[in-house]
């Protein structure tokens, strides 16, 4: 398969688990069953995670969704999780 276009590269990766890096603080882990030309993804099996700073301090927050839309101009990253992942 040739890599002509950018989204070329996540229909490498359509029904694998990615990582989604989004506005706000806030990434998700999941795995990727659909997506557009305007990033707007469809994940399964996702696990969101938020962030938030209080008082100095680091907290996060997660949350699991069998099934999510992301809404692609809050997409700032996608790529492969770690291998801690």
């Amino acid at each position: 398969m040739s890599l002509d276009t950018p989204l070329d590269l996540l229909k490498l990766n359509l029904d694998e688990k990615v990582y989604v890096k989004l506005r706000g603080a806030r990434e998700l882990i999941g795995t990727l069953q659909a997506f557009d030309s305007h990033c707007n993804i469809v994940l399964s099996d996702a696990v969101e995670t938020i962030y938030e700073l209080t008082d100095g301090d680091l907290k996060s927050t997660e949350r699991s969704s069998e099934m999510i839309f992301v809404r692609g101009d809050s997409v700032t990253l996608i790529t492969s999780p770690g291998d801690d992942e």
